[in-house]
């Protein structure tokens, strides 16, 4: 953990990990994740991450999280696949199994099943419609 991580958010992570495109930062409860605020301003000056996981057990699932990329223009991201592909190992190993259920607390929230196949990780859930729309091509 370095100094400048206790200015991302309003809460002090129990564990940090650096992975291949984002920060995972563990905290002590669900409550942390739901009241947490980010300091979008600081986030958004990291250039050597996509973004920042923030994570918890969860209280009626196995494990919480939230997923934040003011870097890419995304403040808040309201349910994060790739994200998921990192909290998967990192909850499996700690809880001991390998079928995790999950909840993205963004404001939409994200229910998910994941499992761990080793080198791969699967995700389910149900989808929300964002937009529709149609495209018209020409020849």
């Amino acid at each position: 953990m370095t100094e400048d991580m206790f200015d991302w958010f309003s809460a002090t992570p129990l564990e940090a990990y650096k992975g291949k495109s984002d920060y995972l930062l563990v905290f002590s409860s669900e409550a942390d994740i739901v009241n947490i605020r980010a300091n979008l301003v600081v986030l958004e000056k990291l250039k050597e991450t996509s973004g920042v996981i923030v994570t918890a057990k969860g209280d009626t699932v196995d494990f919480v999280s939230r997923f934040f990329a003011p870097q890419l223009g995304i403040p808040e991201d309201p349910v994060t696949g790739s994200a998921h592909t990192t909290l998967t190992p990192y909850w499996s190993s700690k809880l001991g199994k390998k079928e995790l259920t999950a909840l993205q607390l963004s404001t939409r929230k994200g229910y998910l099943q994941c499992k761990n196949l080793g080198q791969r990780i699967e995700i389910s859930g149900q989808a929300k419609t964002f937009s529709a729309g149609r495209l018209f091509l020409s020849q």
